[in-house]
């Protein structure tokens, strides 16, 4: 049988059109390449007995040698059939969201021996990877029971039990392709496309204004309700959890959704169903328009949501001195955004955002901001907002800061051309033309009259003339046909970049190839390096873990970015650690850490500082590239020809 990273080896070898290094697999499916050796080794038992096998070429990699067509296409075909055995787990990570799903969709109580026999692993090692469940069922409220002869089941209360199934049953990305497909899980493709059907045709009648991402959210709900229906199992809300539910528009929507899914599937829904309805409804209306009067707004938003919005946007600009205090917008948007959500979060419901890992990959910062909002909103309004929440508030905390840098000064140069008027006027056009939102090009003048002309509210001087002498503003030297390395040159003065990329890198504050075991350890030892080292105190690491408590600072690609909840140096600057094996960081592999300590004072710095990041975590050659380093100067070295 298969494992499913087998599976991926052997596509992989299957579409090369040469040899394979372990190294090239390792990056491509997210192991170590000791890992792919051992697989290899494994998966050549079954494909020599299967027609082919996989040729170790030393010094140049893995290539897949078909010896018998008809027997390898024959297993092949075999394979496909096997789906399941295509979709078994490889790493203790897998497995136990793998447990989770299983449990979750049997209504009764599942053996040991049967699941560690479907999973091919020993009763043992399902004992360690039921930890791991227990520890994701307490976040929804729920227990894994035990009954001699009979096995495990999960209990709690409904509600939390269909949270669980929305979270745990389908997968963020492809949710951003097609939700419903993926609720097959649940039902027939056949009944999930009726459900959408009438929720559409309802909603669009009675003018509710839902996203594509709430009206698929409220689709999985309704699927998930009619599967756990069936099964006879309900919703028990307390008369007082849908108080004044049945005079609101979303309750007469709910009752003529569940009328017409009760004839097309033929399930009976009982009333707290159609409150439960109503109240997803509720929590995902909005307003279609930003530009609302004040009166529209505040009869939309509460008052008390508004003061919680006019504090979380101060503590923003006190903690990372973002200056939105007064982007009138930002606030029109949170409100209109966050009170459907508190509608919804005060009935528990989660609305799964399936932009999360990408926000946090490409808009940390902007993350980092809304991370904030969690505190104020539990604090004003007893409301705990989840890491998907959250993800949705960066992504307005982004749109301000885009909106904010838009509005900056654009920067104004002159052009300095001895080839005549023809080439000026390309070499200006062809600047306007790549940045027409950072430069305008405000004359063009040969070398000898420059000092004509006044230098006064002029930025900088591109020119193509080599210049001796020194002026009021800096000078970039350029070919008169730009190339690559002139544009760079440019832009590093557009993005107030230094010649030096690598100011936030401190030598000192460099550890290569450790051998720590866990998230925790690593945390330890860099904070341990960063106070020896004299540039924090004491309390810096616990504002670390606190950080990381609210959210994990894995981004993917292997990398990890832990930081404190707060500025604590006037500098901004990395600690780089690499580890000799990746390490499990809540869920994710990570191998590259870098420890961040954010500067108090230079913003610019900051956004900068994230660019680079970005740069480099989005990218996994690059991250391989430093994993290999083994002396700090190298590692330098690798990062300054990054960026």
């Amino acid at each position: 049988m298969l494992s499913s990273r087998m599976m991926l080896i052997l596509q992989e070898l299957m579409a090369a059109k040469t040899t394979v290094t372990s190294n090239d697999l390792a990056d491509r499916i997210g192991v170590t390449p000791r890992t792919i050796r051992n697989d290899i080794k494994e998966l050549n038992g079954i494909l020599l007995q299967s027609g082919g096998f996989i040729e170790a070429k030393r010094g140049i990699g893995y290539e897949l040698v078909i010896e018998n067509n008809k027997t390898f296409k024959a297993f092949l075909q075999n394979m496909t059939q096997k789906s399941n055995a295509s979709m078994l787990p490889s790493s203790p990570e897998e497995r136990v969201i793998y447990i989770v799903r299983m449990l979750l969709l049997n209504n009764g109580y599942i053996k040991l021996d049967d699941m560690a026999d479907e999973l091919y692993i020993s009763k043992s090692t399902l004992q360690n990877d039921l930890i791991g469940v227990k520890k994701i069922l307490t976040k929804f409220n729920l227990k894994l029971i035990s009954k001699p002869y009979h096995g495990v089941k999960i209990i709690g209360e409904e509600m939390s039990v269909r949270f669980c199934l929305s979270e745990y049953l389908f997968n963020r990305e492809e949710m951003l392709i097609d939700m419903q497909k993926q609720a097959d899980f649940i039902l027939p493709q056949g009944d999930i496309n009726k459900i959408y059907t009438i929720i559409l045709k309802e909603v669009k009648a009675s003018r509710i204004e839902m996203s594509d991402i709430a009206l698929n959210n409220l689709c999985i709900h309704i699927a998930i309700a009619c599967k756990r229906i069936r099964e006879e199992n309900y919703v028990q809300l307390a008369p007082e959890d849908f108080a004044g539910i049945h005079t609101q528009t979303e309750y007469k929507v709910a009752k003529g959704i569940v009328t017409q899914i009760e004839n097309a599937l033929h399930v009976s829904f009982p009333k707290t169903e159609i409150a439960y309805i109503a109240i997803h409804l509720l929590g995902t209306k909005k307003i279609a328009k930003i530009n609302v009067n004040p009166e529209e707004f505040e009869s939309f938003v509460e008052s008390d949501l508004r003061s919680a919005i006019k504090e979380f946007i101060h503590k923003v600009d006190e903690h990372l001195k973002l200056h939105l205090i007064n982007d009138h917008e930002l606030f029109i948007a949170l409100g209109l955004h966050l009170q459907p959500t508190l509608n919804r979060l005060r009935y528990g419901m989660n609305m799964r955002n399936p932009m999360l890992d990408e926000i946090k990959t490409k808009y940390p910062l902007a993350f980092d901001a809304a991370i904030l909002a969690r505190e104020v909103f539990n604090k004003r309004l007893a409301i705990d907002i989840d890491e998907d929440e959250v993800g949705y508030i960066a992504l307005h905390i982004s749109v301000a800061m885009l909106r904010q840098k838009m509005q900056q000064d654009i920067k104004r140069c002159i052009i300095v051309c001895a080839t005549g008027v023809g080439s000026a006027m390309l070499l200006k056009y062809r600047l306007q033309s790549k940045y027409p939102n950072q430069l305008q090009v405000v004359d063009t003048t040969d070398f000898y009259r420059l000092n004509e002309i006044s230098l006064k509210g002029i930025d900088f001087i591109i020119t193509t003339v080599p210049m001796e002498r020194k002026l009021a503003v800096p000078i970039i030297y350029v070919n008169t046909i730009l190339g690559a390395e002139d544009l760079r040159k440019i832009e590093d003065y557009l993005k107030n970049r230094t010649e030096n990329k690598i100011d936030f890198l401190k030598e000192e504050l460099i550890f290569l190839q450790k051998d720590l075991p866990t998230k925790e350890a690593t945390i330890q030892y860099l904070v341990e390096k960063v106070v020896t080292a004299g540039y924090v105190d004491g309390s810096f690491g616990a504002s670390v873990l606190k950080r990381e408590e609210l959210s994990p600072t894995s981004f993917g690609n292997l990398v990890a970015i832990p930081h404190p909840m707060e500025p604590y140096t006037t500098e901004t600057f990395w600690t780089i650690c690499t580890l000799k094996k990746p390490i499990d960081w809540e869920g994710s592999h990570v191998q590259f850490v870098c420890l961040l300590s954010i500067g108090k004072n230079n913003t610019s710095d900051l956004k900068l500082m994230y660019d680079y990041l970005i740069e480099i975590i989005e990218n996994k050659r690059k991250v391989n590239q430093l994993l290999r380093c083994e002396e700090r100067d190298e590692l330098i070295e690798t990062i300054n020809a990054m960026l």
